[in-house]
């Protein structure tokens, strides 16, 4: 078997066979097969397409290409959620501790943000001393301690995955369902778990534009997940504007506290409990989502979400005061709010660049290496449908250096669409649910 063949082979629209993707994953995880043809295959694949045998296989293949977690000695089922991100997406700090508090196991392994929208990591890091970086021995503690952890990919996890995301993302093929699917797929499925439930954003802030497009890429998802012996949920989220008021690493950790706290956003607060809901169901620690979702509002009300976040927090490192003190998170030195030129009504954002002003004002990452500043953060004022009064603030911007704050500014005010009438639409922020 060689390389140059099976390029040859999907670029002529050819299916492979598990043992040539084997090959092919395999070879280049060791070292055996050299970037340039691996980036060949991957630009054939995106340009003709992967068939749901050949996803399934690739999934696998980078699933197994290192350790695949064993909790079987932690009680109760394992649950995660995934998103495929957005500005203000924030939920995995809510339901983490709420699924946990109620009795199952949240091994969450999640990733750095990057390009427009932030990441579970870097939010997690604006707590000052957390440690996201565990061993698995170390991780494998945590949830046993309190049923919950957050850290990023090991290089025991998913290796293959780790490897090819860095060339997709260096050779334009990220934005591909099936290398997507299998990427995702394969670092959730070695987290151990029994169940996931996905939450796919669609609108101007995901990388899904078209609710067509995350509708495909949930049901892939699904039915890979099936294919492994999961239980595999996807709700479809609308992302045409921020999620909660909050944007920013800090920021969005205190809007985190609020809603563990009882109070917050109400889309944010109804987002995390629907999603909390379908875990605790899909999890069997319900009979049924509604069931689920009244036992995630008890555990806020009750505290036990909160506590069980401090908890979390200590275990990893964090000084966990700042759940009861959120003034100890990363606080900017200024602050500037963006007005609206005219009266009218909200009607439309384009949140992706609200994403970028934050990047470029230091709360984002335009390269991978760049370091984040997390005191930056956008707080959002007005939502689509909102009256707004000339000179009224949308949005304040929360700032350290002032090197492009004019360049960030111009970027959220000419995103922020207003009209004399308001919508006549509103967006439902559960647009679908799939897999149930």
């Amino acid at each position: 078997m060689r390389a140059v063949d099976l390029i040859r082979k999907k670029r002529d629209s050819g299916e492979h066979s598990r043992e040539e993707i084997d090959f092919l994953v395999s070879g280049y995880t060791r070292g055996d097969i050299p970037d340039y043809q691996v980036a060949a295959w991957l630009m054939a694949v995106w340009l003709r397409g992967m068939s749901r045998s050949e996803l399934a296989a690739l999934t696998e293949t980078m699933l197994y290409s290192g350790e695949v977690l064993n909790l079987s000695e932690l009680p109760g089922k394992k649950v995660d959620k995934h998103s495929t991100g957005g500005i203000g997406d924030k939920t995995s700090l809510i339901l983490a501790p709420i699924v946990a508090a109620a009795g199952l196991t949240v091994p969450m392994i999640s990733g750095r943000g990057l390009g427009h929208t932030g990441g579970t990591l870097d939010k997690l890091e604006a707590i000052p001393g957390f440690n996201v970086n565990l061993s698995l021995d170390q991780f494998r503690h945590v949830l046993h301690e309190c049923g919950m952890g957050l850290i990023g990919q090991t290089k025991e996890i998913a290796p293959a995955d780790k490897k090819i995301y860095a060339l997709r993302d260096a050779t334009s093929t990220v934005e591909n369902i099936g290398l997507i699917c299998a990427s995702i797929m394969s670092k959730k499925l070695a987290e151990g778990i029994d169940a996931l439930v996905l939450d796919v954003k669609v609108g101007s802030g995901a990388f899904m534009k078209r609710e067509e497009e995350a509708a495909n890429l949930a049901e892939v998802m699904i039915e890979t997940g099936k294919r492994m012996g999961k239980h595999v949920v996807a709700l479809i989220t609308d992302m045409d504007q921020p999620l909660g008021r909050a944007a920013g690493h800090a920021n969005e950790v205190a809007e985190c506290i609020e809603v563990l706290s009882g109070g917050g956003p109400a889309d944010l607060r109804e987002l995390s409990l629907q999603l909390s809901a379908w875990m605790l169901y899909l999890g069997e620690r319900t009979k049924s989502v509604e069931e689920g979702r009244t036992l995630a509002e008890t555990m806020i009300a009750s505290g036990q979400a909160k506590q069980k976040f401090k908890q979390g927090i200590r275990l990893q490192g964090g000084d966990d005061r700042v759940v009861d003190e959120p003034h100890r998170l990363p606080k900017s030195r200024f602050h500037l709010d963006v007005t609206s030129p005219v009266c009218g009504y909200v009607s439309g954002t384009n949140c992706e660049r609200f994403g970028v002003a934050l990047a470029i004002l230091g709360g984002g990452r335009e390269k991978k290496e760049d370091a984040i500043d997390h005191a930056v953060g956008l707080q959002f004022h007005k939502r689509i449908g909102d009256r707004v009064e000339k000179g009224e603030p949308l949005a304040t911007i929360r700032y350290n250096a002032d090197t492009r704050l004019a360049e960030a500014k111009a970027l959220i005010a000419e995103n922020y669409f207003v009209a004399q009438e308001p919508p006549k639409e509103k967006r439902p922020l559960i647009r679908r649910i799939l897999g149930a």
